[in-house]
C-alpha cells in the first residue's frame, strides 16, 4: 500500500464481517487512510479489532434484517452519517455437488451470503438517500462460476444483481453501488469458524479439494490472491478515485471472470 495515501480523511466507513479475512484487510486499509470506521461481526472479536485500529465496534448477527438496522444505526448515530459501507460478510458453508445438499444446508448458503448483504443494504439506504451522498461496496465472488457450492455461487449471484440494480435506482440519490468478485484468497487459520463440517471421507475430502483445483484452474495467473490485493480493490472502489463507477462487478481473482 502507498502510505501516502489518503483517500478517506473526514469520511465514515462502515465494514461487515471486519473481524477476520478479507474484512479485517480492509479495515486496516481503511484506518491507514484515515476513515472513521465502525467494524461490524458476530463474534466479540472484532472489539479487538477496533482496539488496534482505534475504530467504533458493534457485534451483530447481519443474517436478520433487525441485526443490519441496529448495527447501521449505531454506527450512524456514532459518526453522524455513514459515507462507505462494504458488505463485506459471507463466505461458503459446505463444499460438494449440489444434489448433496439439503434443504436446509441450501438456505443458510442464501442466509449467510446474500441476505446479509441485502439486509444491509437496505438499513443504510435511507440515510444515505437523505443526504444525497453514499457508496456500497459489495464484496461478491468469482464463484459465480464453479463447482460444489452451487447455493453460495446462487447467493453471489443475487449480489451481482443487487449490485447493477440498486446502482441504477439510485444513482439519482448521488448513491454509486458496486462490487468486487474475488478468487481465491490465501488467508490466515480462522478464528471465527464458518461452520463448515470437518471432511471425514475421502470423498469430502476430495470434493473439497476438487473446488480449489478448480479455483486455481480458471484463473489465468494459476494462483490465489493475497488479503492486500483484495482490499487494495475494494478500498479504490469505495474511493473518490472510482467516482465514475456505478453498478459494476470488478473480478479480483487473476483473470477469471466469474
Amino acid at each position: 500500500m502507498s502510505a501516502h495515501l489518503d483517500r478517506f480523511a473526514g469520511k465514515t466507513a462502515v465494514v461487515t464481517g471486519a473481524a477476520q479475512g478479507i474484512g479485517l484487510a480492509v479495515a486496516r486499509r481503511l484506518a491507514a487512510e484515515s476513515a472513521r470506521l465502525t467494524l461490524v461481526d458476530r463474534s466479540e472479536l472484532v472489539h479487538e479489532v477496533a482496539a488496534e485500529l482505534g475504530a467504533h465496534s458493534v457485534t451483530a448477527d447481519l443474517e436478520t434484517y433487525a441485526g443490519a438496522e441496529d448495527a447501521l444505526t449505531a454506527a450512524r448515530e456514532h459518526h453522524g452519517h455513514i459515507d462507505v459501507l462494504v458488505n463485506n460478510v459471507g463466505g461458503a458453508i459446505n463444499f460438494k455437488p449440489f444434489t448433496e445438499f439439503t434443504a436446509q444446508e441450501i438456505q443458510a448458503e442464501l442466509t449467510r451470503s446474500l441476505l446479509t448483504t441485502l439486509w444491509a443494504c437496505r438499513a443504510v439506504l435511507p440515510a444515505m438517500t437523505a443526504r444525497g451522498h453514499g457508496v456500497i461496496v459489495n464484496v461478491s465472488s468469482a464463484a459465480t462460476r464453479g463447482i460444489h457450492r452451487i447455493p453460495y455461487s446462487a447467493a453471489k449471484g443475487g449480489i451481482n444483481a443487487l449490485t447493477a440494480s440498486l446502482a441504477l435506482e439510485y444513482a439519482e440519490h448521488g448513491i454509486r453501488v458496486v462490487a468486487t468478485a474475488p478468487g481465491g484468497t490465501d488467508a490466515p487459520a480462522r478464528r471465527i469458524s464458518r461452520g463448515t463440517p470437518p471432511q471425514r471421507t475421502d470423498q469430502e475430502k476430495a470434493w473439497f479439494q476438487a473446488h480449489i483445483d478448480q479455483t486455481i484452474r480458471s484463473s489465468l495467473l494459476k494462483r490465489y490472491g493475497t488479503l492486500a490485493e483484495q482490499a487494495a480493490a475494494i478500498c479504490f472502489l469505495a474511493s473518490d478515485e472510482a467516482s465514475y463507477i456505478t453498478g459494476t462487478v470488478l473480478p479480483v481473482a487473476g483473470g477469471d471472470p466469474g
